[in-house]
């Protein structure tokens, strides 16, 4: 087991490595260091704050996940290859931001976030397994049971669950009160009742067609507890004082759920033109509703995420981003 030092260090137990979060929010890109701390940000920069939250987290998760010789290293290298170098990280980026919006030290919120995209990519590899999708590529590369072994994938996800309640336990940024609430934020969100659960009704409802509701509650599972997790976070990592109130965390819920089943059913649209204008899978919305439907669907969870996010303070840059989740072509 590994352990971040509140100087920096991440100490291993045969190497020291220096992370160096506090270089990683400096102001080379040309923004005070309080305004890349906490506060508003700049409205219309949405895709330089995509960009500089992804490499803030790439770097972080490079010195956090585990490397080096061990005669068990291969699942080192499992954990590496599914997590590092892809996707477009928008968990953690809620995560830094909903912290930043709320005035709070992102350095509290960068354990957390890497925590969130550990339960993410193992949600990948088992996704990607051949008794779940049985998909063979992620990412633009094999999945990591076709470039380890099934084996070796389903350790490796089970490794970096596991690690992801270590780092937002173990986080040195933040007091013990809010690990503890980041921990059983992240389990609940995750666990029987999240994100497990709605895979569980994905496979249960699988070649039927289903209600809408049904659909609904599913990708709420699947895909919005862990959305709400990185907001919930977020939040947390800033309320170093406990006063927060619960409205707060109410609306950031509120615009997880909604961006997050936008977000979902963006994804059937995309599918179903790719395929020709019928949805694959028949459990999607689109394949339920049709296509003109389903845009409306999902321009109208939007506006209800841009609502939720204009509740927030500072909430400008989760309504952007809302929009461009909705206005995606890929």
């Amino acid at each position: 087991m590994t352990e971040l030092k509140d100087n920096g260090e991440q100490i291993g137990k045969e190497k020291i490595v220096d992370i160096d979060i506090d270089g990683a929010l400096s102001s080379e890109d040309g923004l005070p260091e309080d305004e890349v701390v906490k506060g508003e940000r700049p409205r219309g920069r949405l895709m330089e704050l995509l960009t500089e939250n992804s490499e803030l987290i790439e770097n972080a998760l490079n010195e956090l996940l585990p490397s080096g010789e061990a005669t068990h290293g291969v699942i080192y290298d499992v954990m590496r290859y599914s997590t590092l170098g892809g996707g477009k990280r928008v968990r953690p980026f809620l995560t830094l931001e909903l912290c930043r919006m709320l005035g709070g030290d992102v350095r509290a919120a960068i354990p957390y976030a890497c925590a969130v995209e550990c339960v993410h990519t193992y949600s990948l590899i088992h996704d990607d397994l051949p008794a779940m999708d049985n998909d063979s590529e992620r990412r633009g590369k094999p999945s990591a049971h076709i470039a380890f072994g099934e084996a070796n994938a389903l350790l490796a996800g089970d490794a970096l669950l596991t690690y992801a309640f270590a780092l937002a336990a173990e986080n040195p940024f933040a007091d013990a009160k809010r690990n503890v609430r980041a921990v059983s934020a992240l389990a609940n969100s995750a666990g029987f009742d999240g994100m497990i659960g709605g895979q569980v009704c994905d496979l249960l409802y699988e070649g039927q067609k289903i209600e809408l509701d049904r659909v609904f509650d599913t990708e709420r599972k699947k895909t919005g507890e862990l959305i709400a997790a990185a907001c919930t976070l977020g939040i947390i990592a800033a309320d170093a004082k406990g006063h927060i109130s619960e409205d707060v965390f109410a609306a950031a819920r509120r615009y997880a759920y909604s961006m997050g089943l936008a977000f979902q059913i963006v994804d059937d649209i995309l599918d179903a033109e790719e395929a020709g204008g019928d949805g694959a899978d028949e459990t999607s919305v689109v394949n339920i509703v049709g296509i003109d439907e389903a845009e409306r669907l999902a321009s109208m969870l939007t506006g209800e995420a841009v609502k939720a996010a204009g509740e927030l303070p500072n909430g400008g840059v989760l309504s952007e981003l809302a929009l461009y989740l909705r206005n995606r072509k890929s």
